[in-house]
């Protein structure tokens, strides 16, 4: 057994027989890296493991706590299972009438795609963006034409330094938010017809994406908590003619799954063996709960085969609509689809960012939002052992803001969106995350912007409701 994992056997072992009780603060990661002879990477991977497993949780400038929620955790869903056909997308109208609810500020928004604004250091960026409309000459609007300014997608580079993946500024085009990199990557790679593999459930505007297109969807077996398996996706690489791979191996949305280090470079190797682009939707990547970052498919692409598209929309600035892919061997292809498309993202908003990350400041921003959703993330948890019927199955990611939430029984997900919805909530039903309008028994739940009292009512909604089924 690995030292980091013996060391979070022995403290589990201390927190079920209560000698660390509920509440209590748990030993610093220098007392144990003195007490066990152990490097503090070390006590801080076993305390990731056991925050994972709802027996501790952090609290910013504080430490670990003790958590409640292991003693009666339910169990995380099962790896989904889908057909192994593909299927023609029909689902675009299912997923607008859901988004359309989320708008409705009345309504507790446990089914919003989006983090909380009040989280964001807005007035911060309307100052950059004041400078950055006020030092803006005429030739910046040839200057910063696609690929886009240059001052941002260096910093952006630099960022990727941070995960172990070099990546040239040049290789970076800026997008008007990462649902456009995402569908200029998929129509710089494939043709009316194509297939491309994906997870099961699956982000709703890959499907959007894959619809509009006219491609068909290969859908993959996806674990709740570890993704796509290697093993999968080598399946289907071998049976189908696979034209591209769309994956969300960070957090991915809907299930949070993190998909492990080791099967990452694998996924990379398979795909490339056979030349198959993989779009890798990056936008939680900084999300992440524990101290260390989580690797990304792009540090082990070394054929330019990896398109790996962000955003600052979900951990720095929602409504300013920047994003990015860095398109290796793709990005001229993709910089001429931005030109005959939309031309160019707001050139004042690419100079605020930019000088938004060049002040610094940002990595401290950072560890502030990571511990708000991690709170949200241990208070929904709560709400739902306390509120829901017994029976209930659910994830517990390592990062992002959403929970993927299986119910007991025969529940009709959309059902319970439109009933939920008569009583001032929203949540996000299962079948709007699947090819086939799977899942209907699943609802996507949003712990990252609700405040505290609306989740608690919002649960509480769901739990009379499920009863009265």
């Amino acid at each position: 057994m690995k030292l980091y994992a013996q060391l979070a056997v022995d403290l589990a072992a201390l927190i079920r027989d209560g000698t660390l009780p509920q509440g209590a603060r748990a030993p610093s990661v220098r007392q144990l890296c003195r007490d066990r002879g152990l490097s503090p990477a070390t006590v801080i991977r076993a305390y990731e493991h056991l925050e994972s497993r709802g027996f501790i949780s952090s609290r910013p400038r504080s430490g670990f706590y003790v958590s409640g929620l292991w003693a009666e955790s339910p169990p995380i869903p099962p790896v989904s299972r889908p057909a192994a056909r593909s299927t023609q997308l029909d689902v675009s109208e299912l997923i607008f009438d859901v988004l359309e609810a989320t708008r409705d500020k009345a309504v507790v928004p446990l089914g919003s795609a989006f983090p909380n604004p009040a989280h964001f250091p807005l007035p911060v960026l309307a100052r950059h963006l004041g400078s950055s409309a006020r030092a803006m000459k005429g030739w910046n609007t040839i200057e910063d034409l696609p690929p886009g300014s240059l001052e941002l997608r260096r910093q952006i580079s630099r960022r990727y330094l941070h995960v172990g993946a070099r990546v040239s500024p040049d290789e970076i085009v800026i997008t008007s938010g990462a649902l456009e990199a995402l569908t200029l990557s998929l129509q710089s790679i494939t043709r009316p017809g194509d297939l491309v593999a994906i997870e099961s459930p699956a982000f709703y505007g890959c499907l959007q994406a894959i619809e509009a297109l006219g491609l068909r969807a290969i859908e993959l077996p996806t674990h709740p908590r570890d993704g796509v398996a290697p093993a999968d996706l080598d399946h289907v690489l071998r049976k189908r003619p696979i034209r591209a791979c769309w994956l969300m191996t960070s957090f991915q949305n809907p299930l949070g799954a993190k998909v492990p280090d080791e099967a990452k470079r694998e996924i990379v190797r398979l795909l490339a063996a056979r030349e198959v682009p993989l779009i890798e939707d990056s936008v939680y990547t900084e999300l992440h709960f524990g101290r260390t970052r989580p690797h990304i498919t792009k540090a082990h692409d070394r054929r330019g085969l990896v398109l790996d598209c962000g955003s600052f929309s979900k951990s720095l600035a929602p409504g300013y609509r920047i994003g990015w892919v860095a398109a290796g061997r793709y990005a001229y292809a993709i910089q001429r689809r931005k030109m005959m498309s939309t031309l160019a993202t707001s050139i004042p908003i690419q100079g605020a960012i930019a000088r938004y990350l060049d002040a610094g400041g940002y990595e401290r921003f950072l560890g502030k939002l990571r511990g708000l959703l991690q709170t949200g993330q241990t208070r929904l948890l709560v709400a739902l052992q306390q509120h829901l019927p017994t029976g209930f199955q659910v994830t517990r990611p390592d990062g992002g803001y959403f929970l993927w939430v299986q119910l007991a029984g025969s529940v009709d997900a959309i059902e319970l969106h439109r009933r939920a919805l008569t009583r001032g909530v929203s949540i996000a039903p299962g079948p709007i995350f699947s090819a086939r309008r799977g899942f209907r028994n699943c609802i996507r739940l949003n712990y990252g912007h609700a405040t505290d009292s609306q989740i608690d009512t919002g649960v509480r909604v769901l739990g009379e409701l499920l009863r009265n089924t």
